[in-house]
């Protein structure tokens, strides 16, 4: 067996390992830490399937472990993320049931989901060029960005916006609709443009170079506050995109 066909399974398990890290610094409240292992995470995850394509070495066995270690570094982390906030959030009620508060376990939904999404992804065929639902990834880092929010106020209580993000990110009822509704966004089949650069149309790379373009802008004026108006441009992009294709082929026709 050559090296090379398993570089991109290597890449992969790392990606895995750092999704089982930042678990673990999440529970040590080493917030910065995480955040940093999930761009990791995210990185590893890009670079094992575009060198699978580059040095022609893709498996099935590699498109399986790929989706594994995905339902940690953005199932399961992106979940316990969301349970930590909503278990610190300054309005939670005091429910127990056998000593177990049950609210902040509704942030489960999110690997739940994301696991039925990746499953749903792994027997797509149509999902090579464009994804079907909101990728595992993106959900996470639209959920970390909510922690990190806090941490931005936090040292710049000047914020203009400070008390309507503080609001957002520390009030359990609004934590619990954002779980339910990227659970949700995660298994619609919405159709939504894929980052990865490939042979494909040329509306779809000025989707994504445009989308690229316009969250830098949002990411330099608003930093992690900056990650719900992402969200929708995301969405707001890839169904222009996808509108301007099917008139395109229908006018074809």
């Amino acid at each position: 067996m050559k090296i090379k066909n398993k570089i991109p399974n290597f890449l992969t398990l790392m990606n895995l390992l750092c999704g089982c890290i930042a678990i673990t610094m999440e529970f040590q409240g080493r917030y910065l830490i995480v955040v940093v292992l999930i761009f990791i995470a995210a990185f590893f995850d890009f670079c094992d399937g575009f060198l699978a394509r580059l040095l022609k070495v893709k498996s099935d066995i590699g498109k399986d472990l790929d989706s594994l270690s995905d339902m940690v570094s953005f199932g399961v982390l992106p979940g316990i993320i969301l349970f930590n906030m909503i278990n610190k959030s300054y309005n939670i009620p005091n429910y127990s049931i056998i000593n177990i508060n049950p609210i902040p376990y509704v942030a489960f939904m999110i690997p739940l989901m994301s696991a039925v999404r990746l499953a749903k992804f792994n027997n797509d065929a149509r999902q090579s060029e464009c994804f079907s639902g909101l990728p595992t990834p993106a959900n996470t880092l639209f959920i970390v960005s909510l922690s990190m929010i806090l941490l931005q106020l936090n040292n710049n209580s000047q914020f203009f916006m400070y008390n309507y993000f503080i609001e957002i990110v520390t009030n359990y009822k609004i934590l619990i609709i954002i779980a339910v509704i990227l659970s949700f966004l995660l298994v619609i089949p919405t159709p939504l443009i894929s980052l990865k650069f490939k042979k494909s149309s040329k509306i779809d790379n000025i989707a994504r170079i445009l989308f690229l373009f316009l969250s830098i802008i949002l990411i330099l004026l608003f930093k992690w506050a900056s990650s719900l108006l992402i969200l929708l441009l995301y969405y707001f992009v890839s169904l222009i995109c996808f509108f301007i294709k099917k008139k395109t082929l229908n006018s074809l026709n």
